[in-house]
């Protein structure tokens, strides 16, 4: 759950399904700007490439990594395919994330783009730094 004027995410100790809280946001507010929601990936996902996710991969080549720190309590990451994939590099870049990204945010766009590659993000990214 996102939290707080800075949209922090805020861990939740343990899962509460959407159906539970969904009637208590307010009908002005888009669910997916404070919520954010966890599914099994799909096997017809975009961003399947074989066992991987190629999601994860573009995120861990676009954001960079908090410093130091430890990994947050997740009751997710028993069956979360990002933290089998990558461990605690996909882990760490999971708060940077929203469900729900703005179109005008080229960075999350590409980044949800199944057809960029994490090569094609760095070049962006080092583009930007120049």
């Amino acid at each position: 759950m996102r939290s707080g004027l800075d949209g922090q995410v805020t861990y939740l100790a343990d899962a509460v399904p959407a159906a539970a809280v969904l009637d208590q946001i307010p009908e002005d507010i888009e669910p997916r700007r404070i919520l954010r929601f966890a599914s099994h990936c799909v096997a017809d996902c975009a961003n399947r490439r074989g066992g991987d996710c190629t999601l994860v991969e573009r995120v861990v080549a676009a954001y960079p990594a908090p410093a130091g720190g430890t990994v947050p309590r997740c009751h997710l990451r028993a069956g979360c395919q990002w933290w089998a994939q990558t461990g605690v590099d996909g882990c760490r870049r999971c708060p940077a994330l929203a469900t729900r990204h703005h179109t005008d945010d080229e960075l999350a766009s590409l980044v949800a783009d199944p057809d960029v590659t994490p090569g094609q993000l760095a070049a962006w990214t080092a583009a930007r730094q120049d």
